[in-house]
């Protein structure tokens, strides 16, 4: 897999704000990739260097192995953001294609390209209506259209799922997964942890312009798990004491344990089994991205809160 994008110890300040302050990463081609971070934390000011909105004021951004030239390379790049950036006075039909022309595309391949996403859609019966009469919704839908049209390299996605009922979340979310199938690059910037854990295969995380989270999100998970379980039995009455762990929550037959250091998740098992208890259920219980972005942003433990209860 190749190396789409390079960022390389990037730096901008505002005055004596230091909005990103050494951020280096590496996107592959088809990879879905979270930018996280809370509000101010540089993810805006970051996205906009690698648009080329702003010029950094150190460090180089590489795309396709080459200094990034932002008057000739952002035609490979595709970026919606967060606030609806389309002209309202103008027809929906009408902004689709001069989008698309913008982007580099002749007249008949803009109406082509636009009419395939319009029927993709449903969208076909908006051709005339105003951008100001579209919902926010639909205005969602527009502006995602108008992004991916012209088949850009690298697709930046800021919140896209923004006033998107489930049916559409979907729809955005299927595009979002074909776009990777074929090669296509997405850097995904959002709050909602939910989606980043269910969507992107790779994450980083910033805070006060520095990042402080960088890795694929099974690695993450696996970083920060604390050897926590769910063991269910068929039958009650066992015996629930055992060197090799603690038990932090239990509800009749089911409990949730804390492995101690030293012991395996083998130890527990072992220990009921000796007693001929049959085991229903066992399997580790891992901290949430939202539990970790907590954790690494306000300094509150990572995994599942729990207060230690004797059997």
């Amino acid at each position: 897999m190749s190396t789409i994008l390079e960022v390389q110890n990037l730096k901008k300040y505002f005055a004596s704000q230091k909005a990103v302050d050494d951020i280096s990463f590496t996107l592959e081609q088809g990879s879905i990739f979270g930018l996280l971070g809370p509000n101010g934390a540089g993810k805006t000011t970051l996205i906009r260097m690698i648009t080329g909105i702003f010029y950094p004021d150190a460090g180089n951004i590489l795309l396709n192995g080459k200094k990034f030239d932002p008057v000739n390379d952002v035609i490979e790049i595709g970026y919606m953001p967060e606030e609806r950036g389309l002209y309202k006075k103008m027809k929906v039909g009408e902004q689709a294609m001069y989008l698309a022309q913008l982007k580099g595309l002749s007249k008949q391949d803009a109406f082509t390209k636009v009419k395939e996403w319009f029927e993709k859609f449903e969208m076909g019966s908006w051709w005339n209506k105003k951008v100001e009469d579209l919902s926010k919704g639909m205005g969602q839908k527009l502006q995602f259209v108008t992004t991916v049209l012209h088949e850009p390299k690298l697709v930046i996605l800021d919140e896209p799922f923004s006033g998107l009922d489930p049916v559409n979340s979907n729809l955005i979310k299927d595009e979002i997964y074909a776009l990777a199938q074929k090669g296509t690059s997405i850097i995904f910037s959002t709050h909602r942890m939910e989606q980043v854990e269910e969507i992107c295969d790779h994450i980083i995380l910033v805070n006060k312009g520095r990042k402080i989270l960088d890795g694929t999100v099974k690695e993450i998970k696996q970083q920060f798990k604390e050897n926590i379980f769910n063991v269910a039995l068929n039958e009650d009455h066992a015996q629930y004491e055992h060197p090799s762990f603690h038990i932090v929550h239990r509800d009749g037959n089911e409990m949730v344990v804390k492995i101690h250091e030293g012991y395996t998740s083998n130890d527990v098992l072992k220990h009921f089994m000796n007693q001929g208890k049959q085991i229903a259920a066992f399997n580790e219980i891992l901290p949430s991205l939202n539990e970790i972005f907590i954790h690494l942003v306000e300094g509150t433990p990572t995994a599942r809160q729990f207060e230690t209860i004797t059997a």
